[in-house]
């Protein structure tokens, strides 16, 4: 027999019924009145936000590695690495920049408290970057016959955005 992880009536499974699960509790979840939590990111240093205004203003035959030079100096700078993926040279390239905001993207969620579930704004500047790299994912991962990453990214980003469809963005 398995120890209960709740001690108390709660903890067994025969008196909570057949659908129950062991060690899961049967405490209420409170949710307010506002819905979900939302999340926003902290801003990138001035310095990068303006390093990358300066490579995305490069002429174009030298803007993908301008681009590539601001995501060199700073890697967490979800926006930079978006940007580098719409400037990719190939479908594989693209695939790459997008995976790698977006998994950078999930570590700085994590590190502002997001906890798997909620909101990240578009209407937050700050939130930008790490929505466009996981829109961008999923347009890479259709590109390269990826189709179930692709349902899973445009499912996950209408979850986090749910106006996603009606933004105009850039």
């Amino acid at each position: 027999m398995v120890p209960a992880l709740f001690p108390g009536p709660a903890s067994d499974s025969a008196a909570r019924g057949p659908l129950a699960s062991p060690g899961v509790s049967d405490a209420p979840v409170n949710l307010s009145p506002q819905g979900p939590p939302e999340t926003v990111l902290e801003p990138e240093p001035a310095v990068a936000l303006d390093a990358l205004a300066t490579a995305l203003g490069a002429p174009p035959g030298v803007r993908r590695d301008e681009v590539a030079a601001v995501v060199a100096r700073w890697p967490r700078f979800l926006d930079a690495w978006a940007r580098l993926g719409r400037l990719a040279r190939d479908e594989i390239e693209a695939y790459a920049c997008f995976r790698v905001g977006y998994h950078r993207g999930l570590d700085r969620l994590r590190q502002s408290g997001w906890r798997g579930s909620g909101y990240v704004r578009w209407r937050h500047e700050t939130n930008r970057g790490f929505l466009r790299a996981l829109s961008g994912l999923a347009e890479s991962a259709a590109a390269i016959g990826e189709t179930d990453e692709q349902t899973r990214c445009l499912e996950f980003l209408h979850q986090l955005e749910p106006d996603w469809d009606r933004i105009p963005r850039d």
